[in-house]
């Protein structure tokens, strides 16, 4: 197993260690996942997630290539500017989902997920065979999540005060230059912030020695991006799965939708725009689960009268509404907010309710 750069500190403070995405990763520490997830909810969270992959890609025609490959409008994102994005195949399906930063005229920065990042990274250099990529391997990422956390940050970098979502910045942090962009995975408003390794572990305890802050584990991280409706590559998101059928499509810039000013130009185009036309087979929403009792990922969602509708993708306890909930993939005549449906956990039938996302309201800070 691959280890972060924050590994013996994980360990210091008693993280409970499981191996994700070929890395050991803390999962949570003793306090707990339903106590860390309420933390960053009510004041800050440090995440690592060091394991995410990073690179620079660059060079003349870098805005052309990549928006041959993800449907956004890259030639229009200002610099330090973020876009959320699709690696789409031919198919219309996601090879996976991705945050593009633009750094410069022909210069973005990529954070691609982990299990995904050497297939990413190969996929990207043989369909953009002029760039330069400048692979980051020596940098950690750090994510401070919470109503605090800009209070918490910005007492070091004075300028991250009124920084908005989605939107980046160079910084000097405890002596090391790093990248701080307002964004995360959690719903709450946060910054991630990309650091050399040599400075992951001094930049992590300045940040713990605030009192509102806490460190939390991927148990958490995961917890709170479900509440916030948020997919989750390999659970909502495959390579089956098309924009459309994951409720994705406002993810495809407007410029490049089929009425835009530049329509397609990225890999399954055609397919996603006939299914915004004609209707898809499948949707993803989000279920709350009747009682106590959780449901897990992989089991069938049923119809009232026990035929088979769909699958959970997603699902956990959701400290937040105290009480279970999740997401899934069935069939769109069912998809119907306030549709009572059913779950087959183990031979008995979970009563569960088609439910409007997010579950729990983001609080991104827009400016």
């Amino acid at each position: 197993m691959l280890q972060v750069p924050l590994d013996s500190l994980h360990r210091e403070l008693g993280a409970k260690m499981v191996p994700f995405a070929g890395y050991d990763m803390p999962v949570q520490y003793p306090s707990g996942i339903i106590k860390e997830h309420l933390h960053t909810r009510t004041a800050a969270g440090l995440f690592d997630v060091s394991h995410m992959g990073q690179l620079v890609v660059s060079g003349p025609g870098t805005t052309a290539a990549l928006e041959a490959l993800v449907p956004v409008d890259l030639a229009a994102l200002p610099v330090h500017k973020q876009s959320y994005a699709l690696l789409t195949n031919d198919d219309g399906g996601v090879r996976d989902d991705l945050i593009i930063t633009r750094w410069g005229d022909e210069e973005y920065f990529l954070v691609v997920n982990a299990a995904c990042k050497e297939a990413d990274i190969q996929y990207l250099r043989d369909h953009m065979p002029e760039q330069i990529f400048r692979l980051l391997p020596d940098h950690g990422l750090l994510a401070l999540q919470g109503p605090l956390a800009r209070e918490v940050l910005s007492a070091h970098v004075p300028e991250l005060a009124q920084l908005p979502f989605m939107q980046g910045l160079s910084a000097h942090l405890a002596g090391a230059e790093v990248y701080v962009t307002c964004s995360g995975y959690t719903g709450e408003d946060g910054f991630e912030i990309s650091i050399p390794a040599a400075a992951v572990e001094a930049i992590a305890r300045l940040l713990l020695d605030h009192p509102a802050v806490a460190a939390a584990g991927l148990g958490a991280r995961d917890s709170l991006r479900l509440e916030a409706g948020l997919c989750l590559y390999g659970h909502e998101l495959d390579a089956t799965v098309t924009p459309v059928e994951a409720g994705l499509m406002w993810s495809v810039s407007p410029s490049r939708r089929a009425r835009g000013e530049r329509p397609g130009g990225f890999p399954g185009a055609a397919i996603m725009f006939r299914q915004q036309t004609e209707g898809v087979t499948y949707k993803r929403v989000g279920l709350t689960v009747s009682g106590r009792r959780p449901v897990r990922d992989g089991q069938q969602v049923l119809s009232s009268d026990g035929v088979a509708v769909g699958v959970v993708t997603s699902a956990c306890y959701s400290p937040s509404l105290e009480l279970p909930i999740a997401m899934a993939r069935i069939d769109a005549s069912f998809a119907e907010p306030d549709l009572q449906l059913l779950v087959d956990v183990r031979g008995k039938q979970v009563p569960v309710t088609v439910t409007k996302m997010p579950f729990v309201p983001q609080r991104y800070y827009r400016g």
